[in-house]
């Protein structure tokens, strides 16, 4: 088996797996329940299931102390899990998880409604959702990469929301974060490139209710807030290039 083929099989299991554990996520989700609970959770579902946490301990000068990001409402990613960080009936919170398998990397992120939230979540959870598989519908090997871009960006500006510019999702695969930078919206300051057949690709939208600008918070270096204070939303998938089109990996 050639070393490109074996990358492959490896990530279609890590990503099975990481799509499962997200699913056991989901289903503890309640009311009450506060984010540090769900990053223990996690940590043990992603060592029992034979991986190693990709976000702990990431970074060099302010390590990520967590297994998770979970960013509730404004936040927007890399919210830090807390004891006192406790879930309430009508957040929109986001989680991001990602995992070592076997020297490879699967990385998938997803917003979740809790109780009884406004119309306005709802409908940017949606949009946001949507944003991802209108943007991946085109695409295989000999597609641009802006093709993407430029899709996301008009589905989610046609539904009155905004894009974040200064995250952008990543190539994946021996290291969690590997080029190509992806962009959600469309700057020529981002090299284009042609996609290829076996290219492993980190999508993810982060959208606003409001405007795109951003904050960094200074106290953890870590978490990222709208700078109006509006809802933000998240959607990403580890992404195979093929030369009929896209595989989601993280998905069961």
């Amino acid at each position: 088996m050639s070393t490109e083929n074996n990358k492959i099989k490896i990530m279609r299991v890590a990503g099975r797996k990481l799509a499962e554990i997200m699913q056991e996520l989901e289903e503890e989700i309640r009311v009450g329940l506060n984010t540090l609970e769900l990053d223990k959770l996690a940590e043990k579902l992603v060592f029992s299931s034979g991986g190693t946490p990709a976000f702990k301990n990431f970074g060099q000068e302010n390590p990520y102390p967590a297994t998770i990001c979970a960013s509730i409402n404004s936040e927007i990613v890399h919210g830090i899990p807390r004891q006192d960080k406790i879930i309430k009936n009508g957040d929109l919170l986001k989680i991001d998880v990602g995992m070592k398998y076997k020297g490879f990397y699967a990385d998938m992120a997803r917003s979740f409604i809790i109780g009884q939230a406004s119309p306005e979540a709802k409908k940017l959870m949606e949009v946001t959702q949507q944003s991802f598989w209108e943007g991946i519908e085109n695409l295989k090997a000999g597609r641009m990469l802006s093709d993407y871009s430029r899709v996301v960006q008009k589905y989610v500006e046609d539904n009155g929301f905004s894009v974040v510019r200064n995250l952008v999702g990543h190539g994946i695969g021996k290291a969690l974060h590997e080029d190509p930078q992806i962009p959600n919206y469309f700057n020529k300051k981002y090299p284009d490139l042609k996609l290829k057949e076996g290219m492993t690709l980190a999508f993810e939208p982060m959208v606003n209710a409001g405007k795109f600008g951003t904050v960094l918070d200074t106290n953890d270096g870590w978490t990222f807030r709208t700078k109006d204070g509006s809802l933000s939303a998240h959607y990403e998938n580890t992404v195979l290039i093929t030369k009929d089109g896209t595989e989601v990996l993280t998905k069961i």
